[in-house]
């Protein structure tokens, strides 16, 4: 695969943990390049949430005026680059265009002009201490895990990026009872058990039941006609496609201050490898790819070991060798949505040709990904 343009992502958090914005890392050799990419994936632009565009480690200049900005796009000006005059012929544009844009790569001494409102600045939290607010808003980058984090808040941070998140607990040595009882339900629905003994298991626990209809009824996605109960649901869906929204509601079920970012993580994963797995694959293993996606952060989620629940769950063999050993036909999948999933490129590159995936391929499916895993919050 040839680059020209690829998109890498990761998550803006606030002090509570939960996902407020999407950073979005644009590689390529210029900014025109970009700006092509950008119009061209226009239609599949995720709108939930702001998104940040970052130029990776281009210098920012009137060029992107070409892009035809969303409503939630942020634009992103590192630090070094506001005295290139390039730069600085740049944000007077996007101030008229009324562009929010945010500074990165922020250092201590760093002269800020005053005719900039920097919505955001992003520092490394490692380093450098919190601004003023008066300032903009501090967003914490670098960060190893949930106790740097913890620590960053502390300090007077009000955000941060990166996937410190998945960096948050011990493995404990049994399932949660919710957890539980939704894994006896997926394997239920493995076995294509009859509807009556399905019913009888979620009819246990309601709340877990209306959360599942609501997922299944989710606006764009589900299927054209409002699906009222279970039996009506494998009616309309089938075993297979249920078997799917129940892996969703296995995700969510965690109730603590970091779960809806892994739950969104988890669900941008896996929506991914599906689109990606659309190319290859008929509809059941799409609907495999998912799985294994949204299930390859289950021993984050859930507070557990991968192997603990595995061994409870009866899933498919290419799912558990690409989960367990980075093996079989869905494991090329899942390294790349990993790859997906940071700042750096090249094993996103690497990945894609493993793939023989076209740039426009991989940042389609990412941008439709986030769109749908934002949804679902």
């Amino acid at each position: 695969m040839s680059q020209t343009v690829l998109f890498t992502r990761e998550p803006v958090v606030n002090k509570k943990q939960a996902i407020t914005a999407n950073r979005l890392i644009a590689h390529s050799s210029d900014i025109a390049s970009i700006t092509r990419a950008l119009n061209a994936a226009s239609e599949y632009w995720p709108e939930q949430l702001p998104v940040f565009l970052s130029l990776s480690r281009l210098v920012p200049t009137p060029e992107l005026m070409d892009w035809q900005f969303p409503s939630n796009a942020y634009v992103e000006i590192p630090a070094q680059t506001l005295k290139h005059p390039l730069t600085q012929a740049l944000l007077p544009l996007l101030r008229e265009k009324g562009i929010e844009v945010c500074l990165t790569w922020y250092t201590q001494g760093v002269t800020l002009p005053p005719d900039v409102n920097w919505r955001f600045i992003l520092i490394d939290g490692r380093k450098h201490s919190a601004l003023s607010k008066a300032l903009g808003l501090s967003l914490a980058w670098g960060l190893p895990d949930v106790a740097a984090f913890k620590q960053a808040i502390a300090d007077g941070y009000d955000g941060a990026l990166g996937w410190f998140f998945l960096n948050a607990l011990s493995p404990a040595k049994e399932l949660a009872a919710d957890h539980a009882h939704i894994i006896r339900l997926l394997n239920l629905v493995r076995n294509k058990r009859e509807i009556h003994e399905i019913e009888n298991v979620l009819k246990q626990n309601v709340a877990l039941s209306c959360k599942l209809l609501r997922y299944i009824n989710s606006p764009g996605y589900g299927p054209a006609v409002e699906i009222l109960s279970f039996r009506h649901a494998i009616s309309i869906l089938g075993y297979d496609r249920l078997y799917k929204w129940l892996s969703l509601l296995l995700v969510t079920t965690r109730r603590d201050q970091g779960a809806p970012a892994m739950m969104q993580a988890a669900i941008a994963r896996g929506w991914l490898m599906e689109q990606i797995g659309a190319h290859f694959f008929g509809e059941t293993d799409c609907d495999n790819l998912f799985i294994t996606g949204v299930f390859s952060m289950l021993g984050t989620l859930l507070g557990t070991s991968m192997q603990v629940i595995l061994d409870e769950m009866l899933l498919p063999k290419p799912i558990i060798d690409a989960l367990l050993h980075d093996q079989g036909n869905y494991a090329r999948f899942l390294r790349l949505a990993r790859a997906c999933e940071g700042f750096e490129p090249n094993a996103l590159i690497q990945a894609a040709n493993d793939l023989q995936l076209v740039p426009e391929q991989v940042n389609r499916a990412q941008l439709v990904a986030l769109d749908f895993a934002d949804s679902l919050q």
